[in-house]
């Protein structure tokens, strides 16, 4: 899922800041939100000003102006209760060659988005900036737009990934996941209208509010499903569509979540060939086997006794080891940095720091800054809404025992964490089933996928594929990693950008190379 596929974001962000068809079965609100897009202004009712505080530290592009846009809470009672969708733009189009918005979605699930037209402006050409404004927001209940709050005692979206105990029990994952289910369920009352459908209607309201007839968009990770979603509710308003590291629309979510197996498998030995290639410093192993069963083995370990880090009140375990490896193949830049975190961990646990470790394992226990107007828990808050309100989850506590007990022989590097009972087993049931996503409809969706990519794996984006048939095209690449687009492939970057600028998608599926890792 954020960058599950996501949500890992917050670790990410932890580590890098130191380095008319529409097959809905939600009836009425469907309907209505379609029916309410049929006419727009020409001219953007949103009212342009200065952007919410950033958290210390943080920067943003000066050309960046944020509004906000009233939508429904319930679209089944669209003047009942409104909430507020934060949005910004950043005005590139040209007058004379301006297409449209570009709308941007990073993901997460719940993950914010309203700086990302300044963060993905400095990585498109000029043939693509003339013809659109970049358009970014905040998905309900994220960020600046209505944030909703579990008031979750850790905040950590990390500690919501159900990984065993070290003997493999998972009686603390289930008393855990039930009291974290019912904690939201008390804090957040209406939680169960922060889900996808009403998320991609909550787009369509934006749209009319930038008085724009049709929107493009560009999705990642989750940012793809919520894409097709919108797709198939109003695939009459929409224009071009990206969509980068994919999520397969009919496993949502309990069986993406046991993707991520796959996708760590394929995913993983690119960082164990570095380490391998540097095994004179780093004492990791000399080839890929090597490498992987000392990591499994170092994982074990501090499942068992966490090693306490220097000059702080933490310690390192298991589940931090494999978050942060995690979180750091999601790009290529990161693996060198991914190898020395081994290693100093490694020496952690041996006792043996070196003051280079040190420096490498303070980056680990670096916190985030907090945001202002955001709680602390949000992104936990709104990824628990998300990936379980979506779509009802097994409640068989015997099943996610055995099928932990399987995956953690047949999936070591995830060590049974994926099939692993989540609080989705105890949430309420979903007030709507989900979105059927078809082929139906133009050809306007660009499809980008890794081939190896451990948060939506190869097997997800061939997936959505499948599902949109003739109408999507399709660029596949030999890299790994959970982003295309400006990621080392110059033949997946002229595909996209020739996409945008021109509509042209290409005529066959399309299979492009990576610069290797070095």
């Amino acid at each position: 899922m954020v960058a599950m596929l996501v949500g890992i974001g917050v670790l990410a962000n932890m580590i890098t800041s130191c380095s008319s068809d529409s097959d809905s079965d939600s009836g009425k609100p469907a309907a209505q939100a379609t029916l309410s897009a049929s006419t727009t202004s020409n001219k953007s009712t949103i009212a342009w000003g200065a952007c919410p505080q950033l958290a210390e530290g943080a920067e943003r592009d000066p050309r960046e102006k944020c509004g906000t846009v009233k939508v429904p809470l319930d679209y089944r009672r669209p003047n009942g209760k409104s909430i507020s969708i934060a949005v910004s733009r950043i005005a590139t189009a040209k007058a004379g060659k301006r297409r449209g918005a570009l709308l941007l979605n990073p993901g997460g699930p719940a993950l914010e988005g309203l700086d990302m037209p300044g963060q993905m402006a400095p990585t498109l050409p000029a043939s693509v900036l003339d013809r659109y404004d970049l358009i970014g927001f905040d998905p309900r209940g994220v960020g600046h737009s209505t944030p909703i709050s579990c008031r979750l005692n850790d905040p950590d979206l990390a500690d919501l990934f159900p990984y065993p105990a070290a003997d493999g029990s998972i009686t603390a994952n289930v008393a855990q996941a039930r009291t974290t289910a019912r904690q939201c369920a008390s804090a957040v009352g209406d939680i169960r209208f922060f889900n996808t459908p009403n998320t991609a209607r909550d787009l369509d309201r934006v749209r009319q509010a930038l008085g724009e007839k049709k929107i493009s968009y560009w999705g990642q990770s989750y940012g793809t499903y919520l894409g097709a979603v919108y797709r198939a509710l109003f695939p009459g308003n929409t224009d071009r569509m990206i969509l980068e590291g994919n999520v397969d629309p009919n496993l949502v979510w309990q069986q993406q979540a046991a993707t991520w197996n796959k996708g760590m498998a394929d995913r993983f030995p690119d960082a164990a060939r570095i380490a391998a290639a540097h095994n004179d410093t780093l004492g990791l192993g000399t080839d890929v086997p090597a490498v992987t069963k000392n990591y499994l083995t170092l994982a074990d370990r501090l499942d068992r006794t966490p090693a306490p880090l220097p000059g702080t009140t933490m310690s390192l375990n298991g589940l931090t080891l494999r978050q942060v490896t995690y979180s750091l193949l999601l790009h290529n830049e990161t693996l060198p940095l991914l190898t020395q975190i081994w290693k100093a961990a490694a020496d952690l646990a041996d006792g043996k720091l070196s003051d280079q470790d040190k420096a490498v394992l303070a980056q680990v226990s670096t916190a985030n800054p907090p945001e202002p107007g955001v709680p602390a828990d949000n992104q936990a808050t709104m990824f628990l809404a998300l990936t379980c309100g979506d779509a009802a989850w097994s409640h068989d506590v015997n099943k996610y025992a055995a099928d932990t007990a399987a995956d953690r022989k047949a999936w070591p590097l995830t060590d049974g964490m994926p099939k692993n009972i989540w609080p989705c087993a105890f949430w309420p049931t979903p007030n709507e089933a989900p979105v059927k996503v078809t082929a139906r409809g133009p050809r306007d969706v660009l499809i980008l996928q890794n081939r190896r990519d451990n948060a939506t794996p190869w097997e997800t984006g061939l997936g959505l594929r499948r599902t949109l048939g003739s109408r999507a095209g399709f660029v596949g690449v030999d890299n790994g990693g959970h982003y295309v687009y400006h990621a080392g492939s110059t033949c997946a970057d002229a595909a996209t950008v020739a996409f945008l600028a021109d509509g042209k998608l290409p005529a066959k599926d399309l299979h492009c190379t990576a610069k290797p890792l070095s």
